[in-house]
């Protein structure tokens, strides 16, 4: 599947107590290179019949990021089936490969008028492939 890959850099905010990435800023950038990724191969083509909204989130955590490193973000589409696309997002240190967190989140597509479940259309499954 077609993936986007991006970098950022740990600042001050994104730290918690323990001074590392807080979990929920993980989810933050989970969600937020999902948008980027959809509004990058779509073109707003489809912004005023659809919608996406989360069905489920799965993170698992394997090793902490701090001040400064750089992350590697991958994402990409696993699978689409009737309405959900299913998007895995890996983060990454860029300095030395290690795998920090991933995650699973299984989006649902809406019909933005009724807001009931649409199952996706090939052309939007295509972009992905």
């Amino acid at each position: 599947m077609r993936p986007l890959i991006k970098e950022i850099q740990v600042i001050q905010d994104d730290l918690d107590n323990l001074k590392h990435v807080n979990n929920v800023r993980y989810l933050h950038w989970v969600q937020e290179i999902a948008e980027e990724h959809w509004k990058a191969l779509s073109k707003n083509k489809w912004n005023n019949e659809y919608i996406w909204v989360v069905r489920k989130h799965e993170i698992t955590y394997y090793n902490a990021a701090f001040l400064n490193d750089i992350l590697h973000i991958n994402t990409y589409i696993e699978k689409n089936k009737g309405p959900i696309s299913t998007r895995i997002v890996e983060f990454k240190n860029n300095k030395t490969g290690t795998l920090l967190v991933t995650s699973s989140t299984d989006w649902c597509l809406l019909d933005k008028k009724t807001l009931h479940p649409k199952r996706i259309p090939d052309a939007i499954s295509t972009l992905f492939e």
